[in-house]
């Protein structure tokens, strides 16, 4: 079978050079394998990076894996832990309203069809791809942490034959769907099996949008494939929207997004007239990297209550700073990233902090981790202002209220009881 596949994928490639004239690096050669031409052409568009930088906003251009899952940036258009500068699609490529469940990523074309049983449907990727489904998928791969995540919400992971290297690091996976981390990998994003992809003869596959060249091959081969990009929360919830349309769960993924809309409207009714202790954030690798105002993770402080220390810096990534500039800041509230490599201790011994108000006060807190970062844009990423809300205005919001939210959460899409989950 690996065989067969692997001389249909080099003849289509073949002949797409001869179609155009020109043979791309990118698409790999024709005597090459078709393993070797795809993690060529991965490798040349996207760089592993290491400490999840976060993404610009509005951009789409391919961007580096990020596995060590840096959150995004706020506005920005994979990442993932795996995306560090994709951008967001061009205008006009794919819809970005997503208040409008009846209409996002749907081609007008299509709605005679939707009417009559739904398939054959044409969405709009993340890419601006138009993506024909002709009937309902009964096998998923997912090539992304963040879509697998969504496909558990959506209960789908039942249908799932494939799915992202490294599985059995995350503990959303073993909480919820153990059996996941038993399903054959098909890589990553830096290194992608597209021929042992192809083999486990998907009807549906979503990929990062870093992996638009592994996207033309498969569908070359009559495979669907949607580009995704959720690198803030407007393109988190169009992926929402468009992954449920896709394989007719729009009703699960109303659920899911409006769980998301009534804890921000909560967060917000809540905390109109309360007053905002600033906020330091620090990035995984380094308590001197930190988020400025266009980056996600100063959205989530905002909502829950407080301000960005660093908000004057306007940079779409993450940014490295002196300790002279944090002590000038002087933050109330200093917070590590859920996967930081120091701890809480290590900030609060740390002699050049002393004189901070954050470290003299005791208000150091790393975000938690035990499930998932939600300090980057996953389908649960709601809950991470949920639980900062309860450390800057327990008053307001208090720790019993926000964990029985959080336990909601991941009892409706998940089903497990996270306040009963430990880490392993």
């Amino acid at each position: 079978m690996k065989k067969l596949l692997s001389l249909l994928l080099a003849l289509t490639m073949a002949l797409s050079v001869a179609a155009c004239g020109k043979t791309e690096d990118t698409q790999g050669g024709a005597d090459s394998s078709v393993s070797d031409a795809l993690l060529s052409g991965a490798s040349e568009s996207s760089a592993e990076n290491a400490d999840r930088e976060a993404q610009p906003k509005g951009s789409v251009e391919s961007a580096p894996e990020n596995t060590d899952r840096e959150a995004q940036p706020d506005g920005s258009a994979e990442s993932t832990p795996e995306n560090a500068d994709q951008k967001a699609p061009p205008d006009g490529s794919a819809e970005s309203a997503p208040e409008n469940a009846d209409r996002d990523n749907v081609s007008s074309e299509d709605s005679a069809s939707q009417d009559s049983g739904h398939y054959p449907i044409t969405l709009t990727d993340q890419a601006g791809r138009q993506v024909t489904i002709e009937a309902e998928p009964q096998k998923l791969v997912s090539g992304y942490y963040i879509s697998t995540s969504l496909l558990i919400a959506l209960e789908l992971d039942e249908k799932m034959v494939g799915i992202e290297a490294k599985a059995d690091k995350r503990a959303i996976y073993r909480l919820s769907a153990p059996e996941l981390t038993e399903l054959p990998s098909v890589g990553s994003a830096k290194e992608f099996d597209l021929e042992g992809c192809a083999a486990l003869e998907p009807d549906l596959v979503i990929l990062p949008l870093k992996l638009s060249s592994a996207a033309q091959t498969l569908e070359e081969l009559g495979i669907s494939v949607l580009l995704v990009n959720p690198e803030d929360q407007t393109l988190l919830t169009e992926m929402i929207r468009l992954v449920a349309a896709a394989t007719d769960t729009e009703d699960r993924a109303q659920a899911l997004l409006d769980f998301t809309g009534e804890q921000e409207a909560r967060l917000t009714r809540t905390l109109t007239d309360a007053e905002q202790p600033t906020v330091y954030l620090a990035g995984n690798s380094s308590m001197l990297s930190t988020a400025g105002s266009a980056m996600y993770q100063s959205d989530m402080i905002r909502l829950a209550g407080g301000a960005n220390a660093a908000a004057k810096l306007l940079d779409a990534y993450w940014v490295e700073i002196s300790y002279e500039q944090l002590l000038a800041w002087d933050p109330e509230y200093i917070l590590l990233a859920s996967d930081a490599e120091y701890s809480v201790e290590d900030v609060l011994a740390d002699p050049n902090l002393a004189d901070c108000s954050a470290v003299a006060n005791g208000n150091v807190y790393q975000m938690p981790g035990d499930a998932e970062a939600w300090d980057s844009p996953v389908p649960g990423g709601i809950l991470g202002a949920v639980w900062l809300s309860g450390i800057l205005h327990p008053d307001l919001c208090p720790e019993a209220d926000c964990a029985a939210m959080i336990d909601e959460y991941y009892e409706t899409f998940y089903g497990f009881v996270y306040s009963e989950s430990s880490p392993e």
